[in-house]
This record gives C-alpha cells, structure tokens and sequence, in this order.
C-alpha cells in the first residue's frame, strides 16, 4: 500500500541529543514527516559550547544565523576560521570537516540548519582524532 504524502506541521515540542553534542528543536526530516531530500531544525549553542568535529558524508549543510554569534573551525585538518553573526547564511559542501562552536561566554546563539541528508543523523560522522589534535593545536600553554 502506498503511503498518501501531504503537507506536515510541525510544533516544535522537543528536542534531540545529536551525535556532534548538542541538543536540536525535533523539525522536518524522514523521521517526523517522510521527508525525502532535506532535513531541517533549529540549533541553539549554549555560552562557551561547542560541538564535537564532525562531517556530513555525501550531504550539503545550508545554516541561517539567526540570533547571536557562532564561530566554526573548518577544513581537512580545521585549520581555517570563520565567524557568523545575525542574518548571515553559511553553506558547508558535503564532507566538509566542521566544528562549530559559540564564542560567547554569556549569549547563546541560535540558527536554522537544513541539509540534503532527510535522516537526523545518519551522516554525521564523528572525527576524535582530528578533533584530538585540533585541542592539541589550540589548548593554551
């Protein structure tokens, strides 16, 4: 029997442990709506958090700023450095080795994040050793 595919609305009524070590607004992907190509939620990052270094295998990260500052190291070995402030827009290419993190030691800051991977978390890939030697590079002396 085939599934009847309609318009969803969804209430944010929770949130979700992501593999990367931060908690999202549950939103649209495959699990609360059939979603088929995007998946779509709101982050908030805590004062002074980060995520864990990580990629999206084979996936494309599309992420509006929409409250604060965030700040990511990126790149093979998360060499480069970029900051976010409110009403920017970030694209990350698939594979793309990431670490978010939010500056502040006193304001969150939020973004609406939305990939080309329908699943939660099926492409998050987890990268401990680059993520070793990235606090290696950058724990103070």
């Amino acid at each position: 029997m085939a599934e009847t595919r309609t318009c969803r609305l969804i209430r944010t009524s929770g949130t979700y442990h992501g593999k990367q070590g931060l908690d999202y607004a549950e939103a649209i992907s495959k699990e609360s709506v059939g979603s088929q190509g995007i998946c779509m939620h709101l982050l908030t990052i805590p004062p002074g958090k980060r995520a864990k270094a990580h990629l999206h295998e084979d996936h494309e990260t599309a992420i509006y700023m929409l409250k604060g500052k965030s700040a990511m190291w990126y790149g093979e070995k998360l060499e480069l450095h970029m900051e976010l402030e409110e009403g920017d827009f970030l694209y990350i290419p698939a594979g793309t080795p990431h670490l978010p993190y939010n500056p502040s030691q006193t304001e969150p800051c939020s973004a609406l994040i939305a990939r080309t991977d329908p699943n939660e978390q099926e492409s998050v890939l987890l990268l401990p050793e680059l993520e070793a030697e990235w606090e290696n590079k950058n724990s103070p002396s």
